[in-house]
């Protein structure tokens, strides 16, 4: 009796993470090369960018390929190069690193008038200081109330996302042309803060995305030797980079500090060791509507897509939906009209997740 009892916990463990259906994949597009992020123009066309520098409009109908020229000084150093892009409302936003010359660099962020021929970019906000670093340009971008957020990792720098008089380690909110927000924290009750920040103490939030449910913004943190996290995005807030290790280490093995503690922003899931988590969307659509207000994060090093079921900033559930099948994977987005979902993959490769 023991024994049968011992077979029937050990199936319920094994199955506990296991969706009651299989989605289908399916790839669409190859040959890209080191991509890095979608976005969709109609339901037919995407926009694509390589970290290389190339922005790629992509037919999903036909497989045709366009390289848009456009007038963006990059520089792909490490993680850097052309990051980000986001359609909206006939404008294209991107995130890249900027090249300042002499090696150094800035998560910035442009914007121009959509074009299938040439893009006339035209830069709205650059992170300073610029910094000599490949690493951590978090990039990121999501509207909310024709106000742009903008992810910027702290490029290995540790402390400086502590640091409200430096960009690097911030969330930063901006309007649509650049300007400051007149209610920032700034000019409420955070007077040493940079204009343009919205939160401070990130590390690399390499995802973001805006909930059409509750009209909150959630984002994904890449974390040290563990200390990934999936977390809201809030007011004057501070996640605590690198006081707080969010329960992770040093890369060589020392310790960083506590998971959490009082007064530093709570994440909702903590991943420890490390799944080297990338983008989020929070699904909304009709192809999966069992998952609509869930979270779907992906990763790099462990290559999986994951569904998180969360309330009022509590961690509910969570189910891996595939896990080592299609690569390391860079961005995810949603198909509005069909509820699919389109994930791209650092082996040049956009899929398609559907029943």
């Amino acid at each position: 009796m023991r024994k049968i009892i011992l077979i029937i916990f050990l199936f319920l463990i094994q199955t506990h993470h296991l969706l009651p259906f299989e989605p289908k994949l399916q790839k669409i597009i190859n040959g890209l090369d080191s991509p890095w992020s979608l976005t969709f123009i109609n339901d037919s066309e995407v926009l694509v960018t390589e970290k290389s520098g190339n922005l790629i409009l992509v037919d999903l109908n036909d497989q045709k390929i366009k390289k848009i020229k456009h007038n963006l000084k990059i520089l792909e150093d490490g993680q850097g190069g052309l990051l980000e892009v986001l359609y909206f409302n006939e404008e294209v936003f991107v995130s890249y690193s900027e090249n300042l010359k002499n090696g150094n660099s800035s998560t910035s962020v442009a914007s121009a008038k959509f074009s299938k021929n040439f893009l006339n970019f035209k830069n709205i906000f650059r992170a300073e200081p610029p910094i000599n670093s490949g690493y951590h340009f978090g990039s990121r971008l999501v509207i909310k109330d024709n106000m742009l957020y903008v992810t910027v990792g702290e490029r290995g720098e540790g402390m400086i996302a502590q640091d409200p008089t430096k960009h690097p380690g911030s969330i930063i909110r901006i309007h649509l042309d650049g300007k400051i927000p007149a209610d920032n924290p700034k000019f409420k009750d955070k007077k040493k803060w940079k204009p343009e920040i919205f939160q401070i103490g990130v590390r690399n939030p390499q995802g973001m995305d805006l909930s059409p449910f509750d009209n909150k913004i959630y984002l994904t943190n890449h974390g040290a030797k563990g200390g990934d996290w999936f977390g809201e995005a809030k007011y004057g807030e501070n996640y605590g980079w690198k006081i707080l290790g969010w329960g992770g280490t040093n890369y060589t093995g020392s310790r960083i500090g506590p998971k959490w503690k009082p007064g530093f922003t709570k994440a909702i899931k903590y991943w420890v060791p490390s799944i080297a988590v990338s983008s989020m969307v929070i699904y909304k659509g009709s192809e999966f509507k069992e998952w609509n207000g869930h979270a779907l994060i992906t990763s790099l090093r462990d290559q999986s897509l994951r569904k998180i079921k969360f309330k009022d900033n509590e961690f509910l559930d969570e189910k891996i939906i595939f896990k080592g099948t299609i690569g390391r994977i860079r961005d995810i987005e949603i198909q509005k009209s069909t509820g699919k979902i389109f994930l791209l993959t650092d082996e040049g490769f956009i899929w398609r997740l559907q029943k």
